[in-house]
């Protein structure tokens, strides 16, 4: 065998290595791939799903100038586990109050928990924030709001949640929750009077993403 015949032959026999390698490569990711697919399908892994059922106000009002906003309440949040196979961790949530995307309380942390399969969880956690300062241009919006007899909340969850399948525990996901809550002013019976606070059924379903 000449030496180019040599040559040529250690070529095809590289280019078969790599042929054979691609192939078993390609083959592994088709697998990957598909087992991925049939969990998806079993599991039918779906968000938790949240609700703010209520929120009772003691106080909101605003001081100006200086522009100090004072906003004392308690909400009532559900939070459920719509899937059939997989549970929840709650490691860490915060709860607050937030007024034309600006925080106007404090985080209140909830209780960590754990969600089984279909499991419901609902906590009433206080919010409190005491002459917190905003921007003059959100007085002045919060004054209009007011003054139109209508205020929209949010209030929104940020934490970390794990997911549960078997024995199977996922390292931690970012969970963010927002919900709306439109809060009546001037007219005592646009709520429920619990002393001097009003209490405002609400029962709004709430944006989750993971």
């Amino acid at each position: 065998m000449t030496t180019k015949d040599c040559g040529h032959h250690h070529h095809d026999e590289r280019r078969k290595f790599y042929l054979r390698l691609f192939a078993v490569i390609l083959t592994i990711i088709i697998l990957v791939l598909i087992v991925i697919f049939l969990i998806w399908i079993i599991l039918r892994p779906t968000k938790p799903r949240f609700i703010l059922l209520d929120a009772t106000v003691y106080a909101f009002n605003i001081s100006s100038p200086p522009n100090f906003l004072t906003s004392n309440l308690q909400i009532t949040l559900s939070s459920r586990n719509p899937n059939d196979r997989i549970g929840i961790y709650y490691d860490k949530l915060d709860v607050y109050a937030s007024y034309r995307s600006q925080q106007i309380t404090l985080p209140t942390l909830l209780p960590s928990t754990y969600q089984g399969h279909k499991d419901e969880n609902v906590w009433s956690p206080f919010l409190y924030g005491n002459a917190i300062p905003v921007a003059p241009f959100l007085a002045e919006s919060l004054a209009e709001d007011q003054v139109a007899g209508s205020v929209l909340i949010n209030i929104r969850v940020d934490g970390r949640v794990r997911f549960k399948v078997g024995t199977f525990i996922s390292g931690k996901y970012h969970l963010y929750v927002n919900c709306p809550a439109f809060i009546s002013f001037g007219n005592r019976n646009n709520g429920i009077p619990v002393g001097p606070a009003i209490k405002f059924q609400l029962v709004q379903n709430c944006h989750v993403d993971v």
